[in-house]
This record gives structure tokens, C-alpha cells and sequence, in this order.
């Protein structure tokens, strides 16, 4: 950055007269600072040539915020107006942990296994949560977003696999996000329009919704409230509908039960709490308001209310799953078709069970899925840039990143439309192996995440202690194993071939390793554990 003059030479020389706020706080945002409070953020060559998740411009300031008190002397009292002026990320985060492929594992989870898997929700909800403070923690006492710190944690192979690996995971949900908005259109229509056609429409409403934010973040965050409550209304119709057991519920809920016959929607429901690209996303969001990284008072109550916000939105989240899974349990569990039901023949087995009514449950469904499918997009869309701009730095302008990625998932999209729209199973099988590939995914986003959060010259006082460190890889740990039974145990079903087989131990064995070397990377007793298994294992 060319800077000759330090921010005390900007101010004038009478002390009576000062210059406006606004200048202070962007000569603050332009100009390097020292770190205070031992926080120490990353130094950039050239600061003017960062990719930046928000302009200064476009974040959002909150009123009451002491932008002048350098000090720290206690949280201030609590304020439902900044809490007010605070929610959104947490909402739009919320939205991976509703999307088409949570819903199948819902309505999946549902049908074959009852109401006896509610238990594992509620707390696939909270470890999903844990992840995502972590996340919203990074994000803002760094003051940049996890893509862009990994940018110069990792070196330049590694942070080009990371980001292949990011975008791998952002099209395969992407796939999934569209193609259950398609289905929704699809069961809008009564057929009368393909998924092709759905295809398209989805991705039209994507760049229409996506041009909100040029009016402000305040008018995006206010499309996904109706996108949210849409949802909320249209699935808790069906609740009302079906009558689900309360004893039942609330068994499920509170008594852990798990059986040889549900393992596998047991792993689903874990393996779906944790979205690569949303780890990501949400790190980015979090930066939409003012905030000073070197501030602590203003870090440390931008946390608090970030974590009230998240936590709201994941119970929202967690109700809503609960519907579904809930409604699905009452008429299908037990039955014939427990085995067959997915996302594209839902509508059809709810209309059959529960007849028309008022308001044909098919139609709730249908609207609910194309909520969850049409918001799902947008964020994913959202993440993509943040991804691309954060790993490689690109300056570009926001709606050519928006097409660059929506282009990356709409041409496969439309492929995959046309190849597996032959029958309902196929559609299904190109989910499952969909789920596997963001499975593959999930270390990649998870081990950067915990690697940079436990950094202390990184993050300063607000790095994460021991005991949250140990709590977060325990999860880190329980969800990659859980993810790798389920990589196994689709491979062992699907996969024949003695080439097919050599190729996958071949990828494996690569994979094993980089996520070895992430781990090693890291500053933490499973590194140590492993660092000392390598040096004690003879040549």
C-alpha cells in the first residue's frame, strides 16, 4: 500500500475541529494499524489489493457501537436493537440445514426409522451450531473471512487443492439445491414442466435475488426472512396435518435409540449437519457489519450477539427438520413404501396418505421444497463467491463472480437433469453419490477452520481455550468418522471393477495423506499424537 503518512498526521491541527466520523473510521479500515490486545491480524503487501467479502460501503453500522472507545471495560448492557441490527448471518446460514438433501434425510430418517432418530437431530443441530461459532468467531476477530485466511496459512499447492475441494463441494450441493427446486416446480405445475425447464427458472431466480444486495445487505437478508417463514409455515401445515405422537415425540427426543436397521439414516442425519461450503460462508457473512477486529469490547460483543442470533436460527432450523421428519415418521413409518420414498416421490406418497383437504398437502410440500431449494441457491451462489474471491484474490466485479459460479453448477446441473431424469431411482442414486462426494469434502473446510481459530498470533485473546479445542476436534473427529463409514460403506455396494477399485485406493490413499499433513499443520494434540506416531513407526 502506498502510505508515506501515518493516521495521526491526517488529523488537523486545531484540536476543536474534527474530522467526521466516517473519515476516521475508513482512514481505521485503509490505513494499518497496531495490533491491540494481543490480537495481531495477518499483514497484507498490499491492502488495496485484497479481495474483501463486504466494501466499506455496504457493511452495515450499528447504532450504540462506541466506534471511538479503543478500551475494554465490560460488556455494556443487553440491547434488542443491536440484536436486531445484528441478525441475518445467522439466518442465512441457516439455510444449508434445510436444503433439499437435509430434507430427503429427513423425510428418509422419517420413514424408516420413526421418531427414534430425533434425539440424534437435536444434537447433529448443536455440534453443527458449535462449528458455526467457530466460524462466525474467526470471521470477525480477524476481520476476513476462512478462503482468504487460508490463502496465506496454507502454500500454494496446498491452498489450490483446498480450493478445488471447496468448489467440488459447492457443486455438488449446488446440484442438489436446484434440482429439489426443480422437483418443486415440477409438483407446482402437475407436471406439465421437466426438470430441465425447473432447472433454468431456478437459476434465473437466483441472479433476480442476488441483485437485492446492490440496495443493500438489509434487503437480501429480508428475502431470505420470507424465504425461512415460508418454509416454517408450509411444513408446520403439514405437522398440523399429519398429527404426529407427542409420547412419541418427545420419546424421541429425550431416549437415544439406535438400531442395526438405522444406522445408515443415523449417519445421514449426522453427515448432513456439516456443509463444506457453509463453514466458509458463514465467516464471510459476519463481516456485513462495522466492526473493528482491533477493537476487543466491539469483537467481544459482536460475538455475543452473532452466537444469540445462530442459536436462534438453528432452533428455527431445528423445528422445521423436526416437521418433516416427524410427519414423514407418522404415515410412512412401518410401511411398504418406507423403503422407496425420496425427495422426488414424496409429494405423491403425501397425497396418497393424506388425501387432499383444504389445501392439498402436496401443495405444502411443494411450496416448503421450493423455498428450501430456491434460498438454499442463493446462498450457495453466495458462498461460491466468497470461496473463489478469498482462495485466489480475484478482483472481479460481484455479478461476473456470480455468474462464473452459478455457470460452474448450472451446466453439470442441466446435464445431470437430462441424464437421470429417466426414472425415480436413478435420481436417488445420483444423490447418494452426491451426499458422498460433499462427504469427501468435509475435512477440508472443518481442519483449516479449528487450525486457524486455535492461533493465538492470529487471533489474539479470542483464540479458543483447551477445553473448547478439544470439544471442537471431538466433533471434527466424530464427523469425519462418521462420514468415512458412510464413504465405505457405498463403495463396498457400489463400486465393482478391479480398475475402479485400484483408482478409488489410489484417490484414497492421496486423500488420507493431505488430510494427514492438514492435521499435522495444525497446532493441537491430535497433531502431536500424530506427529509422534510418524516419528515412532520404523522406515
Amino acid at each position: 500500500m502506498n502510505s508515506t503518512t501515518s493516521p495521526d498526521n491526517h488529523a488537523p491541527p486545531n484540536p476543536q475541529s474534527q474530522a467526521p466520523q466516517s473519515n476516521e473510521d475508513e482512514s481505521r479500515r485503509l490505513l494499518p494499524q497496531p495490533a491491540k490486545f494481543d490480537a495481531v491480524p495477518i499483514q497484507s503487501d498490499d491492502v488495496d489489493d485484497e479481495e474483501a467479502a463486504y466494501e466499506a460501503q455496504q457493511k452495515i453500522l450499528i447504532a450504540d457501537f462506541e466506534l471511538d472507545s479503543p478500551n475494554y471495560s465490560g460488556p455494556p448492557p443487553f440491547s434488542w436493537k443491536k440484536l436486531w441490527m445484528f441478525t441475518g448471518p445467522g439466518f442465512l446460514m441457516s439455510i444449508a440445514f434445510l436444503d433439499p438433501g437435509n430434507l430427503e434425510g429427513d423425510l428418509q430418517a422419517g420413514a424408516i426409522a420413526g421418531y427414534s432418530l430425533l434425539w440424534l437431530l437435536m444434537w447433529a443441530t448443536a455440534m453443527g451450531l458449535l462449528i458455526q461459532l467457530l466460524s462466525a468467531r474467526l470471521g470477525v476477530a480477524t476481520g476476513r473471512h476462512l478462503a482468504e485466511l487460508c490463502r496465506d496459512e496454507y502454500p500454494d499447492w496446498a491452498r489450490i487443492v483446498l480450493w478445488f475441494m471447496a468448489e467440488v463441494a459447492l457443486i455438488g450441493a449446488d446440484i442438489q439445491e436446484v434440482i429439489g427446486s426443480a422437483i418443486a416446480i415440477q409438483i407446482l405445475s402437475r407436471g406439465f414442466l421437466p426438470l430441465w425447464t425447473g432447472v433454468l427458472i431456478t437459476a434465473a431466480d437466483c441472479f433476480i435475488f442476488l441483485l437485492l444486495e446492490n440496495y443493500g445487505v438489509r434487503k437480501l437478508e429480508a428475502v431470505f426472512a420470507v424465504l425461512i417463514t415460508t418454509m416454517g409455515l408450509s411444513f408446520a401445515w403439514m405437522f398440523a396435518d399429519a398429527k404426529p405422537s407427542r409420547k412419541e415425540l418427545i420419546l424421541g427426543l429425550l431416549v437415544p435409540r439406535l438400531s442395526s436397521r438405522t444406522i445408515r439414516q443415523a449417519v445421514g442425519v449426522v453427515g448432513c449437519v456439516i456443509m463444506p461450503h457453509n463453514v466458509f460462508l458463514h465467516s464471510a457473512l459476519v463481516q456485513s457489519r462495522k466492526i473493528d477486529p482491533n477493537r476487543k469490547g466491539q469483537v467481544q460483543e459482536a460475538l455475543t450477539y452473532y452466537s444469540i442470533e445462530s442459536s436462534a436460527a438453528l432452533f428455527v432450523s431445528f423445528l422445521i427438520n423436526l416437521c418433516v421428519t416427524t410427519v414423514f415418521a407418522k404415515g410412512f413409518s412401518g410401511s411398504k413404501q418406507a423403503e422407496y420414498i425420496g425427495l422426488v416421490n414424496a409429494g405423491k406418497y403425501l397425497e396418497e396418505k393424506y388425501g387432499g383437504g383444504l389445501f392439498p398437502i402436496l401443495y405444502i410440500w411443494g411450496i416448503g421444497l421450493l423455498a428450501a431449494g430456491t434460498s438454499s441457491t442463493i446462498t450457495g451462489t453466495y458462498a461460491g463467491q466468497f470461496i473463489m474471491g478469498g482462495f485466489l484474490n480475484l478482483r472481479l466485479k460481484k455479478s461476473l463472480r456470480a455468474l462464473i459460479t452459478r455457470s460452474c453448477a448450472i451446466v453439470p446441473t442441466i446435464i445431470v437433469a437430462l441424464v437421470f431424469n429417466k426414472s425415480e431411482s436413478s435420481l436417488d442414486i445420483l444423490n447418494e453419490w452426491l451426499n458422498v462426494l460433499q462427504s469427501i469434502q468435509i475435512p477440508f473446510a472443518l481442519i483449516p477452520l479449528l487450525t486457524l481459530v486455535s492461533k493465538e498470533q492470529l487471533m489474539g485473546t479470542f483464540k479458543i481455550g483447551p477445553l473448547l479445542g478439544r470439544a471442537a476436534w471431538t466433533v471434527a473427529v466424530l464427523v469425519m468418522v462418521i462420514n468415512g463409514y458412510l464413504l465405505l460403506h457405498f463403495f463396498l455396494s457400489e463400486v465393482n471393477g478391479l480398475l475402479i477399485g485400484f483408482l478409488i485406493s489410489a484417490g484414497t490413499a492421496a486423500y488420507v495423506a493431505f488430510v494427514v499433513y492438514l492435521i499435522s499443520h495444525s497446532d493441537c494434540e491430535l497433531s502431536n499424537w500424530l506427529s509422534r506416531l510418524i516419528t515412532n513407526t520404523p522406515a
